[in-house]
């Protein structure tokens, strides 16, 4: 059985500044997925995609940018003193892993 991982909603304030913020993903290459690399802040989405490119994403090819407030986080570490425990599925689940 695999112990499950169990979350906490991280608070929606502002990480800095009082610039909209941006969550940015990146490809690398075609045949890889896009993965998140970080976050920007930025007044226009024309001026995320500049400073995100020169921070992460200089040699991908793709860049995706996310308004932060439209993203929610999770996680199982405490980044957040307002972090909410997220629901967490009880019970047996039948995922299970056999090499």
């Amino acid at each position: 059985m695999v112990e499950k991982a169990r979350r906490s909603a991280v608070g929606d304030h502002p990480r800095g500044g009082d610039a909209r913020e941006w969550e940015v993903f990146v490809r690398e290459a075609q045949s890889e997925p896009m993965r998140h690399v970080g976050s920007v802040s930025a007044p226009t989405v024309e001026v995320a995609h500049e400073q995100a490119t020169r921070l992460f994403a200089w040699f991908a090819d793709d860049v995706w940018l996310c308004p932060a407030a439209e993203v929610s986080r999770f996680s199982t570490h405490d980044l957040d003193d307002d972090a909410e425990p997220a629901p967490h599925p009880e019970g047996e689940e039948a995922r299970t892993h056999e090499l």
